[in-house]
């Protein structure tokens, strides 16, 4: 009996190891995401929560003629991850009180069916924030009231500076006169940055590849997935000090700010009014909100507190690029690392003579993709901007200087024994030009317009 037990127990291992051995090894196959709920597709909500029927029903995006965005490439997500609701995003949503509203009162369309085209007519809005007016002020009146003329829905910062370089009236009566063709190049490349109540608080930015955030969760912006996005090479490229040579911003490394920290929701949402300079907006930061008494804090800032503005001595060098073809390609000037002094393009908003400035992307002849060989009035407006770089710290280049130097060794231009310039590089001079922004840029160059003890020739 014994015996016979024996060889049974040793088949059934045998048996075993041989099945073990037969098994195909598992396939790296994508992860599915499981659904949601269980509800019947034949609704807005059942299809959109079942991840596997919506690869079934997708439409390919088209092709798109649009450029790379300001920060490079735009990531890509398929069609179905981007409405896709699922995940604790989608828990938090259906939590919340815009998880109570019907589908339809926000997005219009058809509930109630499998037919995705009937779903999708009725005047179904993919982004109901385009129409706050119907969709959001009913519930957030003030906040619509505010942001519908703000800087980060419209841009008219840009749309000012197309506009009058084109030779027409400022912003607003002057957008709408621009032809279609330079309209659609404006909305394909330039207003990939620019947003709806949803882009910051429903969804991935265009810039980061579009697409439900959270599934479908409304939530604050993200640093990081939301702001810098969309301000990439401009802010978020300096305050998390990626370029060789630089290092993040104070604010940062030594409070952990996040850009919410210093620009408050009464800014973002703006106040209602128009501006077609964003330094012109009342709510905006300033250094002075939090460092009182900077007057007198050290001789430093006696001498020169109300001639050159804060980043001129505590910004470290910053992203800089220009002439670039609206959906064409690119910029003739590639992105670059500097740091440019030269006189205030702004002494109506801004009281200094002296500013940082950084290259804009404009060129006469950037549209020529949307039927406009040069811009007409070009020269309105420098191609060197106003600038307030997002890398501050103490101890620059120019407030650091050598044991027993001067105090002014590191940012005045001195005449060396042999004729050079020792600081030169630091400021923005005619030379510094390319031939096509000469005429627009020599009033804020520094030519003539420096210390006469300076000697610069």
């Amino acid at each position: 009996m014994n015996a016979l037990k024996s060889i049974l127990i040793s088949s059934f291992l045998f048996l075993f190891v041989v099945l073990a051995a037969c098994k195909e090894e598992p396939k790296d196959e994508p992860i599915t995401p499981e659904p949601t709920v269980t509800k019947s597709v034949a609704s807005c909500e059942g299809c959109h929560t079942n991840y596997t029927h919506l690869k079934k029903v997708y439409t390919p995006d088209p092709p798109s003629n649009a450029g790379p965005a300001c920060g490079g490439e735009t990531p890509h997500f398929e069609p179905y991850d981007r409405v896709y609701m699922g995940g604790t995003g989608y828990a938090s949503f259906k939590k919340d009180i815009h998880g109570k509203i019907p589908c339809t009162a926000c997005h219009n369309g058809v509930d109630g069916t499998d037919d995705k085209a009937k779903a999708h007519s009725n005047n179904f809005i993919s982004h109901p924030s385009t129409q706050s007016e119907k969709k959001c002020a009913g519930c957030h009146t003030d906040i619509h009231l505010r942001a519908k003329n703000s800087l980060h829905e419209q841009g008219w910062g840009q749309k000012s500076m197309v506009v009058l370089r084109s030779g027409l009236p400022n912003i607003p009566s002057g957008f709408d006169q621009l032809s279609d063709k330079m309209k659609e190049g404006y909305k394909n490349n330039c207003a990939k940055c620019h947003a709806s109540c949803g882009d910051c608080h429903v969804m991935r930015p265009k810039a980061g590849g579009g697409g439900l955030y959270q599934g479908h969760n409304f939530a604050k912006p993200d640093m990081r997935d939301h702001c810098v996005t969309c301000h990439t090479s401009r802010v978020g490229h300096a305050y998390f000090g990626q370029a060789v040579g630089t290092v993040p911003d104070v604010h940062l490394s030594k409070r952990g700010f996040t850009c919410m920290s210093c620009h408050n929701e009464q800014e973002v949402h703006g106040d209602g009014q128009i501006y077609d300079q964003r330094y012109k907006m009342k709510a905006k930061p300033e250094c002075t909100d939090c460092h009182k008494g900077l007057e007198s804090k050290n001789s430093y800032h006696s001498a020169h507190y109300k001639t050159f503005s804060c980043n001129t001595c505590h910004s470290q060098d910053y992203n800089n690029c220009g002439s670039c073809h609206v959906g064409g390609e690119g910029a003739r000037v590639p992105s670059y690392q500097s740091f440019k002094i030269g006189l205030n393009p702004i002494p109506d908003v801004k009281p200094f003579k002296y500013a940082v400035l950084r290259r804009s992307l404009m060129a006469p002849d950037s549209w020529k993709n949307y039927g406009v060989a040069n811009l007409p009035n070009f020269n309105v407006r420098p191609t060197y901007k106003y600038a307030t770089p997002h890398n501050i710290q103490k101890w620059t280049g120019r407030t650091q200087v050598a044991a027993g130097k001067a105090c002014y060794d590191a940012c005045h231009i001195i005449k060396n024994a042999d004729g050079t310039y020792k600081n030169k590089n630091l400021y923005l001079f005619r030379n510094n030009l390319e031939s096509w922004e000469a005429a627009a840029t020599s009033s804020i160059t520094v030519d003539g317009k420096l210390p006469y003890k300076w000697d610069v020739k």
